[in-house]
């Protein structure tokens, strides 16, 4: 087989795993991206984005945030790009409103965050050794503490965090030090617990009933938890439930947060079809019975197989 010349093997299209994009190109993008929220922010630019501030802005970041995790999981590359950008012009919008009101600027953001990985990453950038994930972890986080001075290894996990991420994160760290069931198996029992503990809230007896679930039966309306404690003592226990299933998902390594998002995706799709194949039977959702649209949220579920 004749040896190919190195100057053809190069010139593949296929990029080099962690090679940054052409330093020309870059440059020029994100100069002209900067300068456009620049001049939107002058006195000449936009109305809307001059009265802007770093905490107006905040509901915006947060969506486009969301937007960004929807077009992941949608696979669309074209969506990914545009939601990117979109992230990326909100970090650049922050910047020039703090620079305009002589906080900080963009470059400062960027010079930290540079600061910031290099000096997390002392096994790629210094002299340090990490031969696994859990050595990395361990760097990270005595980086971390000697940076932001922290107390606890609790500290830094954002309290605005939805409280399912939150709680995965709060035992992931517990983990890290060893702080967690020794076998993973243990904690269905530990959910068999919850369970029993959350029954004796709700249930005489604390005995879960034993019913099954149809949709062919005598409809019966919830009644309302009107004892205080009762009601404070339920939500204590529902959470310790939902705490063990977020450490189920993390030793399954399993994020729960995509898991309810995939959840959530699948009864929304579903549903929709119900409301669809009631307008296709000319039938008002409003008037349809339970039966009719269990049969249509079947018949959805049947089709995704």
């Amino acid at each position: 087989m004749t040896d190919i010349p190195m100057t053809e093997k190069h010139s593949t299209n296929i990029p080099t795993p962690g090679t940054p994009p052409p330093k020309d190109a870059l440059t020029k993008s994100f100069t002209k991206l900067v300068e456009v929220v620049a001049q939107l922010r002058s006195p000449d630019g936009c109305p809307w984005d001059r009265q802007q501030t770093l905490e107006s802005i905040k509901p915006y970041t947060l969506e486009e945030t969301y937007e960004l995790l929807e077009a992941i999981d949608s696979g669309d590359d074209r969506a990914i790009v545009e939601e990117l950008g979109d992230v990326l012009l909100q970090v650049i919008l922050d910047a020039q409103i703090a620079a305009d009101d002589q906080r900080f600027d963009l470059v400062k953001v960027i010079e930290r965050i540079t600061t910031k990985m290099i000096d997390r990453h002392p096994h790629v950038f210094g002299t340090e050794k990490a031969e696994t994930a859990q050595d990395v972890h361990k760097l990270w986080d005595h980086a971390k503490k000697k940076e932001k001075k922290r107390n606890s290894l609790m500290d830094g996990i954002p309290v605005a965090l939805p409280q399912l991420a939150r709680c995965h994160q709060l035992s992931k760290k517990a983990a890290r030090v060893g702080y967690d069931w020794p076998q993973r198996n243990m904690l269905f029992d530990k959910l068999r617990e919850e369970l029993d503990e959350l029954a004796a809230e709700l249930f005489p007896g604390g005995n879960l009933p034993e019913i099954k679930a149809t949709v062919e039966s005598e409809i019966v309306p919830d009644e309302p938890m009107t004892d205080p404690q009762l009601k404070k003592n339920a939500q204590g226990e529902i959470g310790d439930l939902l705490f063990v299933v977020a450490n189920i998902d993390r030793r399954w390594g399993i994020d729960p947060e995509e898991a309810l998002r995939s959840s959530n995706r699948k009864f929304e799709k579903r549903f929709q079809a119900i409301e669809r194949g009631l307008e296709e039977q000319g039938t008002n959702i409003q008037s349809a019975t339970l039966i009719e649209m269990e049969e249509l949220y079947q018949q959805a579920k049947r089709n995704e197989k």
